[in-house]
């Protein structure tokens, strides 16, 4: 029988910790560039498109904010199986996680937005702006000060919820886990050491977002 040391165990968790930040990385980009999107699309209405435009967002948010990231995973990789696309499980969780993502960020944004004081809408319409002048030159400086805590919150949410790509054969940090434990039948060290490296991912990020917040409020 072969003994596995406990750098054994952590030498190969953090080999699939690897593929846990490239997930957490891809989804978190990608879902931020889609719900920015999906926020401008919300924000700056035009006419009767920007109307179906909007609702079409709002539908988007809905669907993905009231449904597991379980079933989305499932939906992604098996759904896109019956429709005659072999996707890989990396490709299936991708996918799910940056969909899931542009919808959480989306809604974060437009509420941080929404929280900037109706007046400063007022005063930038007063200096002849347009729209899109008055959010980017005005609104955006003062939403981004509020939106820093949340996004950098969710993006810790979106760190361990890629735990949940393992249901479909995706092998990262907790499905690795699973995976020594039954090597080895040392669950209780292979999991401590699980959470450790999640801890060690997330504190980091939590930690600059207070940082740079503080810097942020001390600037204003």
């Amino acid at each position: 029988m072969v003994e596995f040391t406990l750098w054994d165990i952590l030498r190969n968790l953090l080999l699939a910790a690897r593929w846990t930040v490239a997930l957490s990385l891809i989804a978190f980009v990608a879902g931020g560039a889609l719900g920015l999107l999906l926020v401008l699309a919300r924000t700056l209405p035009a006419g009767a498109v920007g109307r179906w435009a909007g609702r079409c967002v709002a539908l988007h948010v809905e669907v993905f904010q009231g449904t597991p990231l379980l079933m989305q995973l499932f939906l992604a990789y098996f759904g896109l199986a019956l429709l005659g696309l072999e996707v890989s499980a990396w490709l299936a969780a991708a996918l799910a996680l940056t969909l899931h993502a542009s919808a959480f960020l989306a809604e974060i944004w437009r509420g941080c937005i929404e929280a900037v004081p109706r007046g400063q809408w007022d005063a930038a319409a007063s200096l002849a702006l347009t729209r899109s002048e008055q959010l980017r030159r005005v609104i955006a400086p003062q939403a981004l000060r509020i939106a820093i805590a949340p996004t950098v919150g969710f993006l810790v949410q979106v760190i361990k919820g890629t735990a949940l790509a393992s249901v479909i054969g995706f092998i990262e940090l907790a499905k690795a886990g699973t995976m020594i434990t039954n090597a080895t039948f040392r669950p209780f060290a292979v999991y401590a050491c699980v959470a450790a490296i999640y801890f060690a991912m997330c504190y980091p990020v939590s930690a600059f977002s207070r940082r740079l917040e503080r810097r942020l409020n001390g600037a204003r």
